[in-house]
């Protein structure tokens, strides 16, 4: 039987991460750590970084310079499925939901159960496990043989989180997660967001619209330039500082 990991310990520490793309300096002595149970908003104009910084840690991109500790382990993911058999997942904006197919079909995409020697799909086992799931994390969706198509932005959103959970991711990344949405349905996936964090989950939130993220975050990063900024607890910054520190490319807080 391993170890527990001690809690007090953060989850994901990445330090002096640097990135080079030809004569292009992508990141520069980057440090970025997200506790356990935590969302960090993940800030910055266009070109500040934050992409770059999460190919890193998915995998996609290798650091020139750096070090990546996941659960207080040394990690040196080559792809993003080794990333996520760490349980590190992103959930995109596109969500990778496949419209044609029914919200339990989605829900277990690639990793489908299946039953007999002929391997048939489970679409029983499915269902059920989809619904009771789902259920449990108070998400209410019509049916879970309904075509995602047809499903709200939200409730989308909850349905890719939920999904990530399910299959034991310990940290998610979201991008973007409110964009496109209405007012009504941005504030659902923000209240999932919090409601997940109670649940055990940590996530990185990462987002142009200060005021979503401000609501849900424990803490911000904000990077400037291939470089960061400066790291604050959410207590310590009003919304208007994050952006004219990102405007400014000059810290507004104490």
């Amino acid at each position: 039987m391993g170890t527990r990991r001690s809690e007090s310990q953060p989850l994901l520490e990445m330090t002096k991460i640097s990135k080079r793309f030809g004569s292009v300096r992508a990141l520069e002595n980057v440090d970025f750590c997200v506790a356990h149970k935590q969302v960090v908003g993940l800030v910055g104009d266009n070109g500040a970084g934050k992409s770059t910084l999460i190919k890193i840690l998915m995998g996609v991109h290798h650091p020139d310079e750096g070090e990546i500790r996941f659960e207080g382990r040394k990690v040196e993911f080559s792809s993003a499925s080794q990333a996520r058999e760490a349980g590190i997942e992103p959930v995109y904006q596109d969500l990778g939901l496949v419209n044609a197919l029914s919200v339990s079909r989605n829900f277990f995409l690639g990793k489908e159960p299946v039953k007999g020697p002929l391997g048939i799909l489970d679409k029983r086992k499915m269902d059920k496990a989809c619904v009771e799931y789902l259920t449990g994390l108070g998400i209410r969706i019509r049916s879970v043989n309904e075509s995602v198509a047809y499903l709200s932005g939200g409730e989308r959103q909850a349905i890719s989180i939920a999904r990530s959970m399910y299959f034991g991711a310990k940290l998610v990344v979201l991008d973007e997660p409110t964009a496109a949405l209405s007012i009504k349905e941005a504030q659902k996936v923000l209240d999932f967001i919090v409601d997940v964090r109670k649940r055990g989950l940590s996530v990185i939130f990462i987002t142009h619209n200060i005021y979503h993220v401000y609501s849900v975050a424990d803490r911000f990063t904000i990077l400037e330039r291939g470089e960061k900024l400066g790291d604050v607890d959410q207590k310590d910054v009003t919304p208007e500082q994050i952006m004219q520190s990102i405007s400014t490319g000059k810290r507004q807080w104490n």
